[in-house]
């Protein structure tokens, strides 16, 4: 049972605290910022900007998450739409390879099928 125990030891020179900002619509932007062991921000590493979004789908939410490459929080709020624009289109195309990997299972299965004479 040794080998299976998960490490809960925190990375002391890895520590952000983060904020969240958002506009109550349609955006809502991580920003992680580095701080030192005692709370202070740490200025040597730079921040790190996250965006979240969700897509109403029949089946419920789909949530969107990209990094964005920003040093300000302007800088951030501009490349959302595009940021997301492209996690949307990954999205889709993972799901079309999932969608058609599914199919050719399906395919392999009916055609390993024995009919009865």
């Amino acid at each position: 049972m040794e080998n299976n125990r998960i490490d809960f030891k925190v990375d002391k020179n890895n520590l952000y605290r983060e904020e969240n900002v958002t506009d109550l619509k349609t955006a809502s932007i991580r920003i992680l910022t580095p701080v030192k062991l005692d709370g202070r921000a740490d200025e040597t590493r730079t921040k790190i900007y996250i965006g979240h979004t969700q897509l109403m789908s029949q089946d419920g939410p789909l949530p969107l998450q990209a990094r964005l490459n920003a040093s300000t929080l302007e800088e951030a709020i501009d490349r959302f739409p595009a940021a997301m624009e492209s996690e949307m289109a990954q999205m889709i195309e993972h799901l079309k390879k999932m969608h058609e990997e599914m199919e050719r299972a399906e395919q392999r299965e009916k055609s390993n099928l024995i009919l009865p004479r």
